[in-house]
């Protein structure tokens, strides 16, 4: 794996590069994630040694730096960093995105439709899209009022609420009220920071992004939305599915969960090896 830097006028963009030099005719395969950085797909491309696997750090985020004097992880603004990349490393690519990067992926196909072959979307999760929208942007909100109220620990307790709970948000998921920490193995100490990327808000453009769908149609990009099988009615299988509806197409099974493709580094043990092998079918025009 080699390590890069990309020198933006208001961020420098770290991303490693994994595997040989692509074939002649081959693309390379970008993976993106948010707020995950590079690392979370290690090892999916130790799966894939004879592709070339890019994988960068969304600015603010693990090494990659901004002086933009922003705070928030706009879809748009990680968008055009993203074909910034895609002009470095040579494009058009394929890219598999998966949780807030499917945000930014689909901004990118609606903005540069040139820039991306086929676009695997996994579980992007658009809050807007769904049915219950409004409960749903409620039970996010929760989120960010626990890690306001009692730091990271209180705020994650509240995220694996959110994120495990199957179905539409009911009476009885908002009676339940903010979980103790101990109840995930978590410390409830609060050490004053409120700046994590996901439980802060500052990921709030993310779950609010609309993608435009008249431009995802006209794009040459072929868009798959993906689905984890084991992802059940939880919400980002839910935006998902929705969203694949919306856009008219079926959305596509993959191996695993929400982080089905990593190899337990966040502590949710995915399938990598099944996940590489279906990722190679679908980039193939397998179904």
């Amino acid at each position: 794996m080699d390590t890069c830097t990309l020198d933006l006028d208001d961020a420098v963009i770290t991303y490693d590069v994994h595997g040989p030099d692509p074939a002649p005719g081959d693309r390379p395969l970008l993976a993106i994630g948010q707020p995950m950085d590079a690392t979370g797909f290690r090892a999916l491309a130790a799966q894939l040694p004879q592709r070339r696997v890019v994988a960068y750090d969304p600015r603010g985020i693990g090494r990659s730096t901004r002086r933009d004097g922003r705070t928030d992880h706009d879809p748009h603004v990680q968008a055009a960093d993203v074909h910034a990349l895609i002009g470095a490393i040579g494009g058009p690519v394929d890219l598999l995105a998966s949780s807030g990067g499917a945000v930014t992926a689909l901004a990118l196909v609606a903005a540069h439709p040139g820039d991306v072959r086929v676009l695997v979307a996994h579980e992007p999760p658009l809050i807007g899209e769904l049915p219950d929208a409004g409960a749903a942007r409620r039970a996010w909100d929760g989120v960010r009022e626990a890690y306001d109220a009692r730091g990271s620990g209180a705020g994650m307790a509240a995220f694996i609420a959110l994120t495990s709970w199957s179905g539409e948000f009911t009476d009885e998921y908002f009676a339940a009220g903010s979980p103790d920490p101990a109840q995930f193995g978590l410390s409830d100490a609060d050490d004053g920071s409120r700046d994590d990327p996901l439980l802060s808000g500052r990921s709030d453009p993310v779950f609010s992004h609309v993608p435009d769908a008249a431009a995802l149609a006209a794009a040459p990009t072929r868009v798959l939305i993906a689905v984890g099988e084991e992802s059940g009615d939880t919400l980002t299988a839910r935006t998902a599915r929705a969203l694949a509806a919306r856009l008219g197409r079926p959305a596509v099974r993959f191996l695993s969960h929400h982080g089905g493709f990593a190899g337990g580094e966040f502590g949710h043990q995915g399938d990598p090896a099944g996940f590489a092998a279906r990722l190679c079918a679908v980039l193939g025009g397998g179904g």
